[in-house]
């Protein structure tokens, strides 16, 4: 499964910025081993169901640790029996628009 997602804290710095708070979900994230890769808006991370959501409750508690609440979006593409498809979705579309 590949599940994208989005964790916020519910306040900001003096500026109004996460970037601290979110780059404690990410280094959740990248230490965990499983597939991945973050954007401007999600984290993306492929594996299977109870690892994967280990992995995000894991990032969430992170930014729980620095604020009093939380904001979390996933949208996850489950699809028993298939792997690698973090690159390969996209390596399909590509395909397309090169035809």
């Amino acid at each position: 499964m590949i599940v994208a997602f989005s964790i916020s804290p519910s306040g900001g710095d003096e500026t109004g910025g996460v970037s601290q708070a979110v780059a404690e979900a990410v280094r959740v994230v990248r230490a965990s081993g499983l597939p991945n890769e973050t954007n401007a808006m999600f984290t993306n991370i492929e594996g299977e169901w109870d690892e994967v959501m280990a992995v995000v409750k894991q990032a969430v508690d992170a930014v729980g640790a620095v604020s009093p609440r939380v904001s979390l979006v996933l949208k996850a593409d489950i699809r028993p029996g298939y792997t690698g498809q973090l690159t390969a979705k996209v390596e399909r579309i590509e395909q397309e628009l090169a035809d």
